[in-house]
């Protein structure tokens, strides 16, 4: 079983719809001892940076995250699921992380010329393509310059760069998805990315199913 971390944002219908349209076994849940017996944990997310670590805080399920990931349990961060993973946001000031990475949550810039394209719009919202960098298991299947659906206005610089899987180009290049032994996530949604999409979710189905 696969749990879809229930903290009040993000659009975890279409996630658990998503799942169970490739014939995984997921269920939607606050409750840490469920998220403990689970045997992937999956944290999707919409919204802002600090609002999801204050909510996860009060449900009492930051050090329930920690330490799964720590032992090893699969973990799929989707959108602000990837982004809490890391030591800090500038979203609404400067505000911690789950801090399992080295690095910060940054916002698209505004200024002209910041960027190849001119000015940007922000939030970079809908189709665009991923390039591998380096392949994961998460990314079995899916080709190179795929199109996946993005809905963000802050994006994560990693201290390490061996952790980005992918990148994609909006304007300035930046991390859509890392891997790290038991930890995946993404910057895009794969529940709203059509077939590539569902291939993903059916791969993490998989890599906890091994």
């Amino acid at each position: 079983m696969i749990a879809i971390v229930d903290y009040g944002m993000g659009n975890l219908r279409s996630v658990e719809k998503g799942f169970l349209k490739v014939g995984i076994d997921v269920r939607v849940t606050n409750k840490p001892e469920v998220i403990e017996r689970a045997n992937g944990i999956v944290l999707p997310g919409v919204g802002a940076f600090r609002d999801c670590i204050e909510e996860l805080t009060s449900l009492k399920l930051i050090d329930v995250l920690v330490d799964a990931i720590k032992k090893g349990k699969p973990y799929l961060g989707i959108c602000l699921g990837l982004q809490i993973l890391f030591s800090e946001s500038e979203e609404f000031g400067r505000y911690p992380g789950l801090d399992i990475f080295k690095g910060k949550v940054v916002r698209f810039p505004a200024r002209e010329d910041s960027c190849r394209e001119g000015r940007l719009k922000v939030p970079h919202m809908g189709w665009n393509e991923i390039t591998i960098k380096r392949n994961n298991p998460l990314l079995e299947g899916v080709p190179d310059r795929s199109y996946l659906y993005f809905v963000h206005s802050f994006y994560v610089v990693p201290e390490d760069g061996s952790i980005v899987s992918t990148v994609t180009d909006y304007g300035i290049e930046f991390t859509s998805t890392i891997w790290k032994d038991n930890v995946f996530a993404t910057q895009f949604h794969p529940e709203k990315s059509q077939s590539v999409g569902l291939s993903i979710l059916k791969n993490f189905g998989g890599i906890v199913g091994r």
